[in-house]
């Protein structure tokens, strides 16, 4: 039989456990506790909240590199986007949240990481009913970010069409922490050797990647970016497009199979990578089958924006 166990024994025990992941996290927060901690045994979610067992909460990532914060503001308002659109009302002030993910990456002391919000319906019971939950539950955590190697933007890497489709128009444009697809997409591209999974909609468009935006250079020089049906609008690729609307005609339209094998490039952009040119889609050759000009312009910009305008931690 297993031990039944107390308050006390329980507790040590659990700190005890083996946690995979452990020296990633910096620093975290917990809006019930209402106190930082850099102790990662420590980093505990209740099991009860809908977040967990409902998938019912939304999330923002954003990087931090040389001390300073990328695009808070376009996050925090994105999050206010998805959180409407769920009816969720967070348990503190938009602003207060802001100031945390400040704070707690400061709290972790590291030069470079990630900062993630979710913001959650909240514990109370393992049924379905929102009105379960008394307040909303809000989890915010820095953790190591792992630059893309050199080679990745020197040599480019690859992309395929997965078989997971598009998510629906409503929950695309959603950043909720329901990520099933996108991990189902993930492990996809592992099992068939590719970099990265492209999904599509149903009309045969392209929509997004597993956590990236996509974008092609078109044979006559535009950048075309797919419209937002079946994709969540990125805050890095929108930046991107704000960045670089001065120096090339830019359209946003569906995308075909076949036009992404006739680019003269295709480019994944995303918070992690910035932009990272694609060489090869469904193991054919992109353009040259080398990294292009406009991916290369795209990275160069958004790091001397971040450079520029992070937020000084």
């Amino acid at each position: 039989m297993v031990k039944i166990a107390d308050k006390d024994t329980y507790l040590k025990a659990m700190l005890e456990c083996e946690r995979p992941g452990a020296s990633e996290v910096h620093a975290f927060y917990e809006h019930r506790v209402g106190m930082i901690c850099t102790d990662p045994a420590l980093m505990l979610m209740p099991w009860d909240d809908h977040l967990v067992h409902r998938g019912d909460g939304i999330f923002e990532t954003m990087k931090f590199v040389g001390k300073k914060l990328y695009q808070l503001e376009p996050h925090m308002e994105r999050m206010k986007r998805s959180s409407a659109a769920i009816y969720l009302e967070p348990p503190c002030s938009w602003d207060t949240i802001s100031q945390l993910v400040l704070d707690v990456a400061r709290a972790g002391e590291s030069d470079d990481g990630m900062v993630r919000v979710l913001l959650g319906r909240g514990p109370g019971g393992f049924g379905i009913y929102p009105s379960e939950c008394p307040e909303a539950s809000l989890y915010v955590v820095s953790y190591a970010l792992h630059h893309k190697a050199d080679t990745v933007y020197e040599n480019g890497v690859t992309a395929f069409k997965t078989s997971i489709p598009a998510k629906q128009s409503y929950l695309a444009t959603i950043k909720s922490i329901d990520y099933l697809p996108n991990v189902l997409m993930k492990r996809e591209a592992e099992e068939k050797g590719y970099d990265f999974p492209f999904c599509f909609n149903g009309d045969g468009f392209l929509a997004e990647g597993a956590t990236e935006n996509v974008c092609i250079v078109s044979q006559d020089g535009k950048l075309v970016i797919p419209e937002f049906t079946n994709a969540l609008a990125g805050t890095t690729l929108m930046r991107a497009v704000d960045l670089i609307k001065g120096e090339m005609p830019i359209i946003f339209r569906g995308i075909s199979e076949e036009e992404i094998l006739e680019a003269r490039e295709v480019v994944i952009v995303g918070t992690t990578g910035d932009a990272i040119p694609v060489v090869r889609f469904n193991g054919k050759p992109i353009h040259d089958v080398r990294p292009g000009p406009v991916a290369y312009r795209i990275r160069e910009l958004l790091v001397e924006d971040l450079e520029k305008n992070g937020i000084a931690l």
